[in-house]
């Protein structure tokens, strides 16, 4: 798959020494962000490379443009992790490739798999919305404990503790091969409800910062009426927010 002079790529041990690069640039990213990541080492990102379980970009000359992995667990679940695209390239339509690529993966090695992620932007969730995932609960998630180890790494994993796992920075979305909206529904979806969206997720943010901040004031569950026009699958993931 190509994008301009751009080749997404399954990625094979031919690109192992681009591991090094690809997790100095998503701990950076993190840190600019003030968002947590499940920290992950060169030897990891180089065994999903191995194992044809990733994506990868390269210009033409061969300079790293971006990168993502499949993970699996309990055997019904699959994640596509780790999604980071190179400064320069960002804003260019390379990650919404790269998702797109790494999904198709998934579906092909993994059909009867939901397909789940977790992101604290927008603009993520832009991406998977036009893929068809949709906001759920976490409690429709993996429930594999190594899943949730990985988070350990995260800035946010004290919020996640405190909340008994059912509840984080992260907003996480679905997708069912059994039970979905196609992509063109959850996109429409999502452009149409986007500003409540961003609502939600700053709301999110209060809300669960609250108890280590001292701050008063948290948004009340009654704001969360099925008024919004969202679906009442959102509006469940949204009120979850509160638990």
């Amino acid at each position: 798959m190509r994008h301009q002079d751009i080749n997404i790529l399954i990625a094979t041990p031919e690109h192992l020494d681009y591991a090094q690069t690809i997790v100095d640039e998503m701990e950076s990213s993190a840190k600019a962000r003030g968002t947590g990541i499940a920290k992950r080492s060169p030897e990891y990102i180089q065994l999903k490379m191995y194992e044809g379980k990733a994506v990868i970009a390269l210009k033409d000359d061969g300079t790293w443009v971006g990168f993502c992995y499949i993970e699996t667990w309990d055997g019904d679940y699959v994640a596509n992790s780790g999604l980071i695209v190179a400064p320069d390239f960002r804003k260019t339509g390379v990650a919404k490739a790269i998702k797109q690529r790494i999904f198709n993966l998934s579906r092909e090695k993994y059909p009867k798999a939901k397909i789940f992620g977790l992101t604290t932007g927008l603009a993520v969730m832009k991406i998977n919305s036009d893929l068809g995932y949709e906001p759920v609960t976490y409690s429709e998630l993996t429930k594999d404990s190594k899943f949730w180890d990985g988070c350990k790494s995260c800035v946010n994993y004290e919020i996640l503790k405190s909340k008994e796992h059912k509840n984080c920075m992260c907003t996480a979305m679905l997708y069912d091969p059994e039970d979905h909206y196609t992509p063109e529904e959850t996109k429409e979806d999502f452009e149409k409800n986007v500003e409540i969206y961003d609502r939600f997720m700053r709301l999110k943010k209060m809300r669960l910062l609250r108890p280590f901040t001292k701050k008063a004031g948290a948004p009340k569950a009654k704001n969360m009426r099925n008024s919004t026009g969202l679906r009442p699958s959102t509006v469940k993931a949204a009120k979850s927010l509160f638990i």
